[in-house]
């Protein structure tokens, strides 16, 4: 099997790059190292350190202790646990729309009376097995029906996201769900050396995406999938098999966030995760993972999610609408896609740290 790359054949005219007759491209340094990982992530460091400065200059104090850089970084495990799985999805040129629904409804299977009865008599574990049960079975559900079923990644998760919202409010009847299970709360609202162990969850799977994607056959394979599908499949990559395993993925992220939700909201609810899917994928293509396929980063990813997650606890402090958050996200994604598309180099879809 091979787990060469895709690189381009030639360069188009005004690309900047030139060849130098060694296969080496020639071009503007400054543009060469801004479409790097490196120039990428550097920018999303510069960009989170202008944020802290507004939020010190504009909150203080407030802003600056302890307790609200925790809530910063508990804000951001949750949804960037979910936008780990979906850097995967995307670098391989899918997108899944359904993420934020198929965590909620985790909660809500997770919080059944009877389920929770259960762990009650058994272990809290159960409760955790459920939720990433089903989150894994909708991300089955989602791979097989767009592997080989042949439909759109787009309309297959827009349906997966309508119907999970749909059964999780059939399944709790609309109504908020408490979590019950003492054991399963203390071990969720537990503090690790003094971090809450949310984030230490998010650090975990943060390390375990960027390993899988950049020093395994799996991660190559799905870089090679975004950059090329037919070259991949022709190279010896199950194409359809994978893309089945990148969904599956993307469902248990969701499902490990939805049990991270119910430790600390101590409810599970079909109105969980409502619009996440937006934010992770903003935060995603936003640290540079290319909407196409053919690049990821799960470094980017991270970045991303903190960029968003202070942004929004800016806007708190200063007690700014949210229309006025929206729009700010919005111009951020704009700004991100068209500097993407202005010092992308043909030939550099890779996966990137």
């Amino acid at each position: 099997m091979s787990d060469q790359k895709t690189t381009a054949l030639e360069q188009p005219p005004g690309s900047g790059a030139a060849d130098d007759g060694a296969g080496r491209s020639r071009g503007n340094p400054l543009r060469q190292f801004l479409s790097g990982s490196a120039g990428r992530n550097i920018g999303l460091i510069i960009a989170l350190a202008v944020l802290f400065i507004v939020g010190a200059v504009t909150s203080g104090e407030r802003f600056l202790n302890l307790d609200n850089m925790l809530t910063i970084l508990r804000y951001a495990s949750i949804f960037g646990v979910i936008a780990i799985g979906a850097t995967f999805v995307i670098t391989a040129g899918g997108i899944d729309l359904s993420v934020g629904s198929v965590m909620g409804l985790t909660t809500v299977m997770a919080t059944l009376t009877s389920v929770q009865l259960a762990a009650t008599n058994s272990s809290w574990l159960l409760m955790v097995a459920v939720a990433l049960g089903v989150g894994v079975a909708a991300g089955l559900v989602n791979g097989v029906i767009i592997a080989y079923g042949n439909v759109v990644a787009f309309i297959a998760t827009l349906a997966m996201l309508v119907g999970a919202r749909g059964l999780a409010e059939l399944i709790s009847g609309r109504s908020t769900q408490i979590v019950t299970n003492r054991d399963f709360l203390s071990v969720m609202r537990s503090n690790v050396l003094g971090v809450p162990l949310l984030i230490w969850i998010f650090l975990l799977v943060a390390a375990a995406g960027w390993f899988l994607l950049n020093r395994t056959t799996f991660g190559r394979r799905t870089v090679a999938i975004g950059g090329n599908r037919e070259a991949a499949r022709l190279a010896g990559i199950k194409v359809k098999r994978h893309i089945v395993w990148l969904y599956v993925l993307s469902g248990l992220t969701a499902g490990i966030a939805g049990i991270m939700m119910m430790g600390r909201t101590t409810a599970g609810t079909s109105t969980h995760g409502l619009l996440y899917e937006l934010e992770v994928i903003a935060a995603v293509v936003v640290g540079g993972t290319l909407l196409i396929g053919g690049r990821g980063t799960i470094v980017g990813t991270v970045l991303g999610v903190l960029l968003f997650s202070t942004l929004i606890n800016v806007f708190t402090q200063n007690n700014l609408d949210t229309s006025v958050q929206a729009v700010a996200r919005g111009a951020i994604i704009v700004v991100a896609v068209l500097l993407q598309q202005r010092f992308a180099v043909p030939g550099t879809r890779k996966a990137s740290t």
